[in-house]
């Protein structure tokens, strides 16, 4: 049986959410009981977005196999089910490497190396790699828009593979925006009729149609849309702008979106169910209350560098019916001239946690540790992700072991107290080439901790990483004597994976990055217990405000 593909391209303008469209069909390609298979690919020339600034592309998705990929792969782990790794996102960079590769070792046995048939030949082969692991439908996404000079060859490819394949194997989605012009007081088609007459010139006709806009399209629009655009009214698609990003699938089902794709591919399925997400719909627009977390972060200027971890608290917080609410901090904004210098403190009340996430770089980490000090000291939850566990670690030996001038070798690299280090520094080796700790390792965890009860009592984890320090052995007995717990390390103990604090209501450190697993139907434990015990805080403080009052007049 051959392989059947969804293509799923972008125009007009980028950003309209190829990436959370592509999820979403395959969320309800799955939901039919389908076996689905994700990829994406980039125009651009870097390898892979491992050394782009979080401040242009948004944050770094790990897979298990430690591939460093573009964030929709984040949308399609969360939607779906895909087994994905390292070739389910390819760049032209990528591409173009393997390509000089092949032609140095003379692979090409000496012909001229050329766009077509090489590019094109490369792109369909990566497609076809990931098409063979069994999946049913697999979806593609072309990254850019239509029009890109460097998009073209991608293009081509998806091109070729209709050609190569047949209609009942192929299916092109083409998003687009229908804008609202105000002055106008109403919708526009033509930006949609130009986006799809480029797709049309280089050999694409568009099957179905997303329509992006801020409000419903009418009936005789989808009908105009069709007409001009040669598709059948029903595979003019609204994809009216939604106040939840979850609430995607269900329209599209309500759309007929998954129907007309199984129709265009020939493929039989039963029902979707969508139970589960019609529920967690309902939980969305009625929580029984919010919870109000702090995110005291170096990039919090572009929140698509956190783009997980703000699901994954969303996660969190709807599994136990809260609406999240979050604050943005600027770490370098808590900075203070002096040690005594408490004024940072106005800046954190009132909130029900505080999280610090990873992060690179000296930028903004005193008050990182400023952040750390206050909800240690406060007792509010905090929860402290790769540099937020490096830091947490840093300032427990600063303000509670007494040992001034604690550091980490990342900002200081003399320090009085090397905390956090590279393994490699002590053991003298030369850092070559990359030196990050990437992707899935195992960590055992102790019995009767936090971490423990979060996992429900498991013994042993996987989880993902995206780090080059580590927390130094050297002061373990030091820091755990003072009252830290080392609850998770790798299973041959070289090294830490979670640190917390006994006693106080949620103060969890962890060197991995939990929030590249969490799914909005199968939130991740530590978020969960995070947000509960965030939760708890807030109710506590509510119920300690009424009793003073109370008390004080008795």
């Amino acid at each position: 049986m051959s392989a059947k593909y969804v293509f799923v391209t972008g125009g007009v303008v980028s950003s309209l959410g190829k990436g959370l469209a592509a999820a979403s069909i395959g969320c309800l390609l799955e939901c039919r009981g389908l076996r689905v298979n994700m990829m994406k690919f980039d125009p651009y020339l870097n390898v892979d977005p491992g050394t782009m600034s979080p401040f242009q592309h948004g944050e770094v998705f790990v897979t298990d196999d430690g591939a460093e990929t573009d964030l929709d792969l984040g949308h399609y782990e969360r939607f779906t089910h895909a087994p994905l790794t390292r070739d389910n996102n390819l760049t032209t960079g990528r591409i173009y490497e393997q390509i000089i590769m092949k032609e140095r070792r003379g692979d090409y046995l000496g012909k001229t190396v050329q766009v077509i048939p090489h590019v094109t030949n490369e792109i369909k082969n990566a497609m076809r790699k990931v098409a063979a692991n069994g999946a049913d439908v697999t979806i593609v996404e072309i990254g850019g828009t239509v029009g890109d000079i460097e998009s073209l060859p991608f293009l081509e490819a998806i091109r070729q593979m209709r050609q190569e394949l047949g209609r009942e194997n192929t299916v092109f989605v083409h998003l687009t925006l229908v804008p609202w012009i105000a002055a106008a007081q109403e919708l526009k088609t033509k930006p949609t009729q130009h986006s799809v007459k480029e797709l049309l010139s280089i050999g694409i006709q568009a099957d179905v149609l997303l329509c992006r806009s801020d409000f419903p399209l009418p009936r005789e629009m989808k009908q105009k849309i069709a007409t001009f655009c040669n598709v059948e009214d029903g595979a003019v698609i609204g994809a009216t702008t939604l106040p939840s990003i979850y609430e995607v699938p269900l329209n599209f089902a309500k759309e007929g979106v998954d129907s007309l794709i199984l129709k265009y591919l020939h493929k039989e399925a039963p029902p979707a169910d969508l139970t589960h997400w019609q529920a967690l719909i309902d939980r969305i627009h009625n929580p029984k209350d919010e919870v109000v977390i702090g995110i005291v972060g170096k990039y919090v200027e572009y929140e698509d560098s956190y783009k997980s971890l703000k699901e994954a608290l969303t996660h969190g917080a709807l599994a136990q019916n809260l609406k999240l609410k979050v604050t943005w901090i600027e770490a370098e904004g808590l900075e203070t001239a002096s040690p005594d210098d408490r004024s940072y403190e106005s800046k954190l009340e009132g909130f029900d946690g505080i999280l610090v996430p990873g992060g690179f770089g000296k930028r903004g980490i005193e008050g990182m540790l400023n952040a750390i000090r206050y909800a240690r000291e406060k007792h509010v939850p905090y929860f402290g992700i790769c540099l937020g566990m490096q830091t947490a670690c840093i300032e427990f030996a600063r303000n509670v072991c007494g040992l001034k001038g604690a550091n980490s070798s990342e900002f200081d690299p003399v320090p009085a107290h090397r905390i956090i280090y590279k393994l490699r520094e002590l053991l003298g080796v030369e850092e070559m080439g990359g030196t990050m700790r990437l992707g899935a390792w195992a960590c055992q965890l102790q019995p009767g901790t936090l971490a423990s009860e979060a996992y429900n009592g498991q013994t042993e984890i996987s989880e993902r990483h995206r780090h080059r320090y580590e927390f130094n052995r050297e002061y373990e007995a030091l820091l755990t004597g003072a009252g830290l717990r080392i609850s998770g390390s790798t299973p041959d103990q070289t090294y830490v994976e979670i640190v917390e604090l006994p006693g106080h209501p949620y103060f969890l450190g962890c060197q991995f990055h939990p929030e590249f697993k969490s799914k909005p139907l199968e939130p991740h434990p530590l978020f969960h217990r995070f947000i509960r015990a965030s939760y708890e805080h807030r109710v506590n403080r509510g119920a300690d405000a009424i009793r003073q009052p109370t008390e004080a007049k008795a």
